[in-house]
């Protein structure tokens, strides 16, 4: 490389470039040569400093200010880093490798706070790395590729196979409900032809016309009367059924012990049917009591078909405060809510054999986070759970304020983790689990998105009987002292 004369600007400029971490190492005529190539810019609160996809032109380094990393997944931007460490640095990092996929800001920058930046040309800090350290530049790209092709590999595995699992409890919780709305709509169907049937028949019939309107009056009693059950014990409704059976088969009702069930669950009884008796006569009798079933029935269906739509309804719910797809990636959070769509996300896995208890505190505050990601870490902490259950015992889910955040606790009654393996817990790559069922990550992604992403405490007490993965979370939102950008 080409020496030129260093000027006043560039030794103060170099003598800045000392007291940063990245080049603090460096020869004093290496930095000279970096002060005299590069240049330093002042940007405004706000600025861009470069956009993802645009060419890689410069190397960036913060002297004074604050900045955010950030790039675009699909229409939403994910904040990488929010940061005001002197030093820091991102733009054209790997800008020695050559490389047309390297030739592009891989992220955004932007400036958050009125802020200093050093500025190096790509080229020439391409330059500048290849003469310097060229066995580094080698040993660096190899364990970039290495652990970046490592990474997509796994991270893709590992989707795959968390959106497979919960695909198909989400499968398996909406065919239910889905089921019953068919069966229900099926049968309604069938009670409503039936109504129209016996109503033929009541028209036609010898009924007196100023019969009708106390007959139609009894209709709408029964069919109120079954909005509003009443409660009994199952001996109870046997001996309900069995005495209103008894009468309409004594009044000639063909089939009244098919009839029965429909009505009594109503609270419907024998003196009831003298009422209708009443109103219609002996001979429209039977039609009557099969035109009031049916009615009482439909409204049965109905609350049947109701149930199944609200809980189809409460799925997709739960699914959207699952995945946060309808609020933006950083917001205030409803942490029992989080937990309990995430219960329903992971009810295939927890079953019906774990019995999940629930302690939330009253008028919890909502916590500043990142609502996906929190939402993540549940599932990490619940799939654990459930597996060191072995499908049976109890959950405990627990929130409470505590201090300036929210502290949420997620205890299993499982044999507990061994003392010796507590210290290893959130390493990544460790795992208790039997080969072919745990990558080791899971602990050590949630840990990351609760200390790195929202500035909280992750931790972990244990013994047998009792195992308690403890989640604190700042109320207040926490700008990222993260790992320098790159």
């Amino acid at each position: 490389m080409t020496e030129t004369q260093p000027t006043s600007e560039s030794v103060s400029l170099a003598e800045e470039l000392r007291s940063t971490f990245l080049f603090e190492s460096l020869t004093d005529s290496q930095r000279a040569w970096l002060a005299d190539r590069g240049e330093v810019v002042v940007l405004p609160e706000g600025q861009p400093v470069y956009r993802e996809g645009e060419p890689a032109a410069f190397f960036f380094l913060l002297l004074d200010g604050r900045v955010r990393l950030s790039r675009q997944v699909q229409s939403e931007e994910l904040v990488v880093a929010e940061t005001g460490q002197r030093g820091v640095y991102a733009g054209a990092t790997r800008a020695w490798v050559g490389a047309a996929d390297e030739a592009r800001y891989g992220n955004s920058l932007t400036v958050l706070a009125p802020s200093r930046l050093f500025r190096l040309p790509a080229e020439e800090f391409a330059a500048a790395m290849q003469e310097w350290f060229p066995m580094a530049v080698h040993l660096l790209d190899g364990l970039f590729l290495g652990i970046r092709n490592a990474e997509a590999q796994t991270s893709q595995r590992a989707t795959l196979l968390a959106l497979g699992q919960m695909s198909a409890g989400l499968t398996h919780e909406l065919n239910n409900p889905a089921a019953a709305g068919t069966r229900a709509v099926g049968q309604l169907r069938e009670r409503v032809a039936g109504m129209r049937s016996k109503l033929a028949t009541i028209a036609g019939g010898s009924l007196d016309g100023a019969l009708l309107p106390r007959l139609v009056r009894l209709q709408e009693e029964a069919v109120t009367r079954a909005t509003k059950p009443p409660v009994r014990s199952p001996m109870e409704a046997t001996d309900a059924e069995d005495e209103l059976a008894d009468w309409l088969d004594e009044q000639g009702v063909a089939g009244g012990y098919d009839l029965a069930p429909v009505l009594a669950s109503a609270g419907l009884d024998p003196a009831w049917g003298e009422e209708v008796l009443e109103a219609v006569g002996e001979q429209c009798l039977d039609a009557a009591v099969r035109w009031i079933a049916y009615s009482v029935d439909t409204e049965s269906l109905m609350r049947e078909l109701e149930d199944a739509t609200s809980r189809i309804s409460a799925l997709v719910g739960a699914v959207k405060q699952y995945t946060s797809m309808d609020r933006a990636p950083y917001a205030d959070v409803d942490v029992p809510a989080g937990l309990d769509s995430t219960v329903v996300m992971l009810s295939h896995k927890i079953g019906p054999s774990i019995s999940v208890v629930r302690d939330y505190e009253p008028d919890l505050p909502l916590v500043p986070a990142y609502g996906g990601e929190l939402n993540q870490v549940f599932t990490n902490l619940l799939d654990n759970a459930a597996d060191a259950m072995g499908g049976q015992g109890r959950l405990l889910l627990r929130a409470r304020r505590e201090g300036e955040g929210v502290r949420v606790e997620v205890v299993d009654d499982g044999p507990g983790i061994p003392t010796a393996a507590l210290d290893r817990v959130f390493d990544a790559f460790w795992t208790t689990k039997p080969a072919g069922r745990g990558t080791g990550l899971g602990l050590d992604i949630a840990r990351r998105i609760v200390e790195k992403r929202h500035s909280g405490r992750l931790t972990v007490t244990s013994r047998p009987g009792e195992t308690c993965f403890a989640v604190w979370l700042p109320l207040r939102p926490v700008l990222q002292e993260a790992a320098p950008p790159s």
